[in-house]
């Protein structure tokens, strides 16, 4: 098992990890050290142990804000896709407008006087 050293709050610690995931290791001490680096800044030195769990609380806080945010993300698609669903299985209908008989007739009647018209310019032209 591989032993990484990691820093966090400007302490250096030796970890031991599976092999392969150093890098997970390093990135979740880094995450660790961000939030000690934060305490660090406004308090100053503390103890090795309360800078920890601070520094831990402190992540959790952001991961649980993060959780919140998913669980909302998920619930809002859920309803999106229930939604999308809905359209699918029930598609909009579409009424298409029936021309009035009348408009119908006249428009034939305008038709024929146009043709009748045409017919005078060719045996005059």
């Amino acid at each position: 098992m591989p032993e990484v050293t990691i820093t966090i709050g400007q302490r250096d610690f030796q970890v031991a990890c599976q092999e392969g995931e150093e890098h997970f290791l390093r990135t979740a001490a880094a995450m660790l050290d961000s939030e000690a680096q934060v305490l660090l800044g406004q308090i100053g030195r503390l103890p090795e142990a309360r800078m920890l769990l601070m520094s831990g609380l402190m992540l959790a806080d952001k991961a649980a804000g993060l959780e919140d945010q998913l669980r909302a993300a998920q619930d809002r698609a859920g309803e999106l896709q229930a939604q999308l669903d809905d359209l699918q299985s029930n598609p909009a209908r579409v009424e298409v407008p029936v021309v009035p008989v009348e408009v119908a007739e006249s428009l034939a009647e305008i038709a024929a006087r146009t043709e009748a018209l045409a017919d005078r310019v060719e045996e005059q032209a």
